[in-house]
Parts: C-alpha cells; sequence; structure tokens
C-alpha cells in the first residue's frame, strides 16, 4: 500500500507542476515580455478560468502527504518552515493580482498588481525548483553536530541560506550552489511552458515572439541540465545506481529530452498545442526521473547517524492506508468529471473571455 499511495502523491505533484506551471509562465511571460494592454489581456485570458483549479492539486498532494505520510509530513513542513511560509505569500499575492487588477481603472493600480503577479510568478518558479534541489540533496536529519544528534532522527530545520553557500556544509541552508541552479532550471522550464500555453490558448500578435522566445530559452535549458547532471556527482556519488539496478527507468528520461529536443521545432509547429505537449512532457519527465533517481528515499539525510527516510519508513498504518483506497476512488471520479467539465467548456482559444473586466 506505500507503493500505491507513493505513486498517487508523485502523480498528483506531476499533475500540478504541468498545469499550475504554465500559470507560473505565464507570469513570468507577462512580467518580462508583454509591454501592450494587449499582450497583457491575452496572458491573463489565457489562464484566467484555470488557475486558481490548478491550485487544488498542490493541496490535494498535501492531503495525501498528511495521510499517506504523515511522518515526511511533519518532517518537512517543520523542516521547510521558513520558504513554505514565503511559497504561501507569493501564492497570495499572485492570486491578488490576477484579481485586483481590474477593480480599478488607473495606471499606477494596474501597475502595481501586474508587478505582483509576475514577480510572485517567478519566485513560485525559482522556489519550487528549490524544494525539487532541497529533496535531491537531502537534509541534515535529527540536526547533527560534530556527530552528535541532537534532536530526534526525523527532525531538521534549514535557514535560508548558510554562510558557505555550499550543498556539502554540515549545517545545510535552503539555498546553496546546488539548489539555486535547480530553482534557475524551474524558472527557464516554467517560462517555456507557459508561453506555449499562451501560444495554444491565444491568436495573440505576442504568439511569434513567444515562439522565438521558447527556441532561445530552450538552449539554455539545455545547457542547464547537462551542467545539473555533471555536478550531480558532486551530492550523490551514484546518482544513476537506480537506472542501472533497473533499466527499465530509462523511459522517464527518454520522455524528458524527447519533450526538451521537440521543443526546438517549435517555430515549424502548425497545431499550437504540440509546444504544450513538449514541455509537458520534459516537466513529467524530468520530475519522475528524479524521483526515480533517489526511490525509494523521499527525503535523504546528510550524516552517516540517522537513516533517510523512505516511504516504507515515514508511511501510516496499513489499516489506516486500505480504508483510504475507497475514499480515493470517490474523490477520482469527482476530479475526473470536474476537469472535463471545465476543459470543455473553455476549449479552444481564449481571445474573448474578458477574464478580470469589471
Amino acid at each position: 500500500m506505500e507503493l500505491f499511495w507513493y505513486i498517487v502523491l508523485m502523480t498528483m505533484l506531476a499533475i500540478y507542476v504541468i498545469l499550475d506551471g504554465y500559470d507560473f509562465g505565464a507570469g513570468i511571460i507577462h512580467l518580462f515580455f508583454a509591454k501592450t494592454e494587449k499582450d497583457k489581456k491575452a496572458i491573463t485570458n489565457a489562464i484566467g478560468p484555470f488557475w486558481d483549479a490548478n491550485e487544488v492539486w498542490l493541496i490535494a498532494a498535501g492531503g495525501v502527504l498528511f495521510f499517506a505520510f504523515p511522518t515526511l509530513y511533519a518532517s518537512s513542513f517543520s523542516g521547510f518552515y521558513l520558504p513554505l511560509i514565503m511559497i504561501l505569500w507569493l501564492l497570495i499575492f499572485r492570486a491578488i493580482g490576477l484579481e485586483l487588477r481590474g477593480q480599478i481603472q488607473n495606471k499606477m493600480w494596474e501597475s502595481i498588481w501586474d508587478k505582483a503577479f509576475g514577480i510572485s510568478s517567478f519566485l513560485l518558479a525559482l522556489f519550487f525548483g528549490v524544494a525539487l534541489g532541497n529533496v535531491v540533496r537531502g537534509v541534515n536529519l535529527g540536526n547533527v553536530v560534530e556527530g552528535v544528534s541532537t534532536h530526534e532522527a526525523h527532525y531538521f530545520f534549514l535557514p535560508l541560506w548558510n554562510p558557505t553557500f555550499s550543498p556539502q556544509a554540515e549545517q545545510l541552508g535552503i539555498l546553496d550552489w546546488f539548489t539555486v541552479l535547480l530553482g534557475i532550471i524551474g524558472v527557464v522550464a516554467l517560462t517555456i511552458h507557459g508561453a506555449n500555453w499562451i501560444i495554444f490558448k491565444t491568436n495573440s500578435d505576442i504568439n511569434e515572439k513567444l515562439k522565438k522566445v521558447v527556441f532561445n530559452l530552450n538552449f539554455v535549458l539545455l545547457g542547464l541540465v547537462i551542467i545539473s547532471l555533471l555536478v550531480w556527482h558532486i551530492i550523490e556519488p551514484k546518482p544513476f545506481h537506480n537506472f542501472l539496478d533497473k533499466p527499465w527507468l530509462f523511459i522517464f528520461p527518454i520522455i524528458t529530452f524527447t519533450g526538451l529536443f521537440g521543443l526546438f521545432k517549435v517555430r515549424s509547429f502548425q497545431q499550437h498545442g504540440k509546444g504544450f505537449l513538449f514541455s509537458s512532457l520534459f516537466l513529467l519527465g524530468g520530475l519522475t526521473s528524479t524521483v526515480a533517481s533517489i526511490f525509494p528515499k523521499v527525503l535523504p539525510s546528510t550524516n552517516n547517524i540517522n537513516p533517510d527516510l523512505t516511504l516504507y519508513n515515514v508511511a501510516a498504518d496499513e489499516y489506516g492506508l486500505s480504508i483510504g483506497v475507497y475514499w480515493f476512488a470517490i474523490a477520482v471520479v469527482l476530479v475526473a468529471v470536474y476537469m472535463v467539465i471545465q476543459y470543455r467548456v473553455f476549449k479552444g482559444k481564449m481571445d474573448d473571455v474578458g477574464y478580470g473586466e469589471h
């Protein structure tokens, strides 16, 4: 049952990254590339009917984490308390930036909430990439100091950064050069993803410009991915051991690079949805490849005193996990019906939706 709920959790997170990821990317495009009011309206129209529903997947994933893996929930929500609060505030400002902009027709008012929406989207993309980097790198479980565990084995707490900015320090921080690298990858990947969604859902004049942006940023993304794979050896001596032991896992890196190399043809796609498909494949493949590389770990320990947290030693009781399957089946049906209705109602181009107008 632990494996079943782990797959459920990872599936929810993957769906969240793909769906809310294009919202973050659209916000970054809005911040850096939307120069006219017409372009800004096209971007908000593209995500307007979807962004709040997309965030539900993050809440659902948190609920599954609380129910199925309570020890991991307790450990991570206390250890990552500071960045989680920052993410919460960024989610709030991104939402009110979208909702309050159209309340008053005033240039200063609109500019303030445009910046709130764009900067929050940028920082959210960065912080979620950094979060993935923290999981890959691991944390100092038990808060070991000079070989002595000062807290219980699953406890940790991280400041925003440490003085050395090193991922190999005994006392780690949220930010170091490795986690920031993954954060930058997150920003670039989600910018591409958001641009592809805008191209898919609008006939805006900005679309041709966005195709060039996607093509150029894809070279940056490829370079960053190669660098991350090379420096991974510094963090984990045998980062690809799971793939060598179970060759079928190579399907996930194949998905990643299929999406990455497919994006180089974005300027020639006649069907606007193809770019979004390839960026979705990259995000899906990147997340699943990362998860597969550390499996069955869910939060590695950077010391030799306390063991890694794995899906087996952080899971709830077998009885509770079994009963939860029935409720999960009901929830899946309800969510599926909602998603089908939502995307059927808002299928096609969104240029004339008029989201946020009052």
